[in-house]
């Protein structure tokens, strides 16, 4: 009896909070019955599962040195859910407690090269492998892909995104998440949505037209989420024309969920916005690293109204459709061993084919020459400058390299390839990198830093010790790097070669020409750098970026020829910095005292409200509007150092018999491809169309539409290339009916080596489309926007 009442009173008390009596039926979280489990769910369960649970660096973390987690609740089955950082792998301590085994996930290739590969299959198997990877060694989800825009060269987090070009970008993306979530991995594409400048990126207002946020910013996005679908998408930190990312109603939701049917779970960036409520209320269903303050503001609106249950439950609603995905629900039992052997190869193989072959020969023009110096003919090579002796396999900061992992050096990629290593100058590089070191970090390297590490000041030589070099090598080989990372974008001054550098650039070319050798460089870089000023001095000029830990092989198989380099640029090369129109409007030179004062989170929100806003500083008008990148230069005639979709090969390729046909809507190109060369190779199409009378209309003079990549040709051998473009990619957004609109025409399709170089064109009559969205993001100021 005294068992019966206590039942009874226990269920008395359940009720009167609000508890349904399906919690004695001790129900579990399935995919069936999530409706089931959120009405089941107390209204603090709701308020803790919509945080997150910090990030995981201390001792007894599961997984230390990952993002953090999901809250887990037992009782209702719904288990916590691990999440990684890196653009390039699996960001997560290679040491845990008591535990003998190191766990080192692949470094994968930076975004620059992968998009370099204009190749969504390239796309598609680094994403696998690195879903993989996430799913043996025990997580759920991956923070990755970052696919901002490259809006200007030096933005800090550029080594992570993709292109200028929002096609490139956002099927470079979709082929990667899909090959994560090919896993049963998440992917979380971030930071959503404009976050082009890390400057002040907790506080800045990104203030565009409509116009170019539809075309060029939310484009790449909304081609990746419907080609792709992905399941959580990350928010960004800045503002976009007033609030905050994280907080805008009309983006994350009325254009998201309802323009693109997105059905997945939004995640903030780790810290981001100054509402937890607002953010809710926008659709922003889960906040990281979460906090206990931010916990009571949402359970105190909750109760008093302020935050309707009809949103907190679907916020709720979205992260357990997550959670039963994921690796940890299903219960899967992780190895701790995947195949790294294998995903070695594939960085080997990406790493090579998005590595960009920019000159081959001694000439003022960047594409023709005498004598072609690549691939090597001696086999005797002399490595200068410091970064061919301490290689950067990616950018620094949460979405740079893994911990701990290894890089193939450039030394180690060249004796594998077969050539001799000019010895002297290795232990004169060993002695001054060393002498570098010490001067630079008196008291030891931090072991992590957001920061990229200082670089070490170029060494010039002795007539002694350069005779010596010339002596013992048949070609010199000089490798320039930069790097960056999150937190801090890089300086005008950054764009330009350093005085040490120009200094060996010179010193280096002198000498070898002197006794008709000749020069490569190889630029290890996270962004565009000046060319133009200095190029002309050396014979071959090889842009690497940054392959991950296979560079040092990756970078040798392309020299030596055992791989045709196939590379396009995802951007433009400007000529010097200040060329492009977005230059003016981007914070690139900073003082050390502002950065400090902005520097990580943001912890200046406070400060930023007591003074006047600051020109791209605390608010950034983006007056090129739809005129990034190549629509800019190749719409006002402005001479580059080299184009976007750039790139030389060993071979060369020819183009014939291109034809356009239109079914419903749907044009279809073709064209025949022929390696017309010596060499095996693949080649990029690149497929451009100009509108009719582009200038009058205020469009650019012709857009990116569609790529492919052929397959690896052999001398002599042919590929019909086939590609496709609707009546609705052709359209142009129109603010003032607020709706894309394809006007009716004849259009120029053309099939392009770069955005300079047309190979063969044709035109095609097009028909009238319209089609309507909802009027929102409208820039909150008047805006003076470039106009053809």
């Amino acid at each position: 009896m005294k068992k019966i009442k206590l039942c009874l009173m226990l269920a008395g008390t359940f009720l009167g909070s609000g508890l349904h009596m399906s919690v004695f039926a001790q129900v579990k979280l399935s995919a069936t019955n999530i409706d089931e489990i959120v009405q089941t769910m107390t209204l603090e369960e709701k308020c803790h599962l919509v945080l997150g649970c910090g990030m995981h660096f201390n001792d007894e973390a599961k997984f230390p040195g990952t993002a953090g987690s999901t809250y887990a609740i037992a009782r209702l089955g719904i288990p916590e859910t691990y999440c990684a950082d890196s653009q390039q792998g699996l960001r997560m301590d290679h040491h845990r407690d008591w535990d003998h085994r190191d766990y080192y996930p692949t470094d994968f290739v930076a975004s620059m090269t992968l998009a370099s590969t204009w190749d969504r299959e390239a796309a598609y198997k680094v994403g696998q492998g690195i879903g993989n990877e996430v799913k043996e060694f025990g997580l759920d989800w991956i923070l990755s892909p970052s696919m901002n825009l490259i809006r200007d060269a030096l933005c800090g987090r550029n080594h992570e995104y993709y292109s200028e070009d929002p096609y490139l970008s956002g099927m470079i993306a979709a082929g990667y998440v899909n090959g994560v979530q090919s896993e049963g991995t998440a992917a979380c594409p971030k930071h959503f949505i404009a976050n082009n400048q890390e400057t002040n990126r907790s506080n800045n207002i990104s203030q565009m037209s409509q116009r170019a946020l539809r075309e060029i910013y939310l484009k790449a996005f909304e081609i990746m989420v419907k080609e792709s679908n992905p399941w959580t998408i990350m928010t960004s930190y800045n503002k976009l024309n007033g609030p905050y990312a994280v907080q805008n109603h009309e983006l994350l939701t009325t254009i998201v969920r309802d323009e693109w049917g997105w059905k997945g779970m939004y995640v903030s960036d780790w810290g981001g916005g100054d509402n937890a409520v607002a953010a809710m209320q926008a659709g922003n269903d889960m906040l990281q690293p979460g906090s206990d303050m931010q916990y009571q503001t949402i359970l105190a609106a909750a109760k008093n109204g302020q935050l309707s249950m009809e949103v907190l439950d679907a916020n709720v609603k979205r992260i357990l459709e997550y959670v039963v995905k994921t690796h940890n629900f299903r219960g899967y039992a992780y190895t701790n061993t995947p195949d790294l052997k294998a995903h070695a190869q594939v960085v080997r193989e990406v790493g090579a084919d998005g590595i960009v072959l920019l000159k081959n020969g001694r000439s003022s023009s960047a594409s023709e020459g005498g004598e072609k110096l690549l691939p090597l003919k001696g086999k005797r090579v002399a490595l200068f400058g410091c970064t061919s002796y301490d290689w950067i396999s990616g950018g620094s900061g949460f979405g740079g390299t893994t911990v701990g992992h290894y890089t193939v050096s450039l030394v180690e990629g060249m004796r594998s390839a077969g050539y001799e290593v000019c010895k002297p100058l290795i232990g004169i590089y060993k002695k001054h990198i060393a002498g570098e070191q010490k001067r630079l970090y008196p008291n030891g390297r931090p072991q992590f830093s957001l920061m990229p590490p200082a670089r070490a000041e170029e060494k010039l030589f002795s007539n002694e010790e350069l005779a010596s070099a010339i002596d013992g090598s048949d070609v010199a080989i000089i490798s320039l790097g930069r790097k960056s990372g999150e937190a801090a974008d890089r300086s005008e001054a950054d764009f330009y070669l350093k005085d040490g550098e120009k200094a060996l650039i010179k010193q280096i070319s002198e000498a070898y020409h002197a006794q008709g050798k000749q020069v490569v460089v190889l630029l290890d870089i996270c962004s565009p750098i000046d060319v133009a000023s200095w190029q002309d001095q050396v014979d071959a000029l090889v842009c690497t970026w940054q392959g991950g830990q296979e560079s040092g092989f990756a970078v040798a198989d392309v020299l030596s020829g055992k791989v045709t380099p196939s590379g396009k640029l995802p951007m433009t090369f400007q000529i010097k910095y200040g060329d492009a129109y977005a230059d003016k409007n981007f914070p690139s030179n900073v003082d050390d005292k502002t950065l400090g004062a902005m520097f990580m989170w943001g912890r200046n929100k406070d400060d930023a409200k007591k003074r006047e806003p600051q020109k791209n500083i605390d608010f950034t008008n983006y007056e090129e509007d739809i005129y990034v990148g190549y629509r800019y230069f190749d719409s006002f005639d402005k001479p580059v150092a080299y184009p976007f979709g750039f790139g030389l090969s060993y071979t060369s390729f020819d183009y014939g018999n291109m034809r356009v046909s239109e079914k419903n809507g749907i044009f279809t190109i073709k064209v025949d491809v022929k390696n017309t060369g010596d060499y095996a190779g693949r080649n990029v199409v690149e497929l451009f169309v100009a509108a009719p009378d582009s200038k009058k209309a205020n469009k650019p003079a012709k857009e990116l539409r569609n790529f492919a990549k052929t397959r690896l040709l052999q001398p002599g051998e042919n590929e019909t290339v086939t590609m496709t473009v609707s009546t609705a990619d052709l359209a142009s957004f129109n603010e003032k009916l607020s709706a894309w609109k394809t006007d009716a025409g004849l259009y120029t399709f053309m099939i392009c080596s770069s955005a300079s170089d047309v190979e063969a064109k044709a035109t095609a009559k097009v028909k009238a489309y319209t089609h309507k969205v909802n009027n929102v993001l409208k820039p909150n100021v008047k805006l003076n926007l470039l106009h053809r």
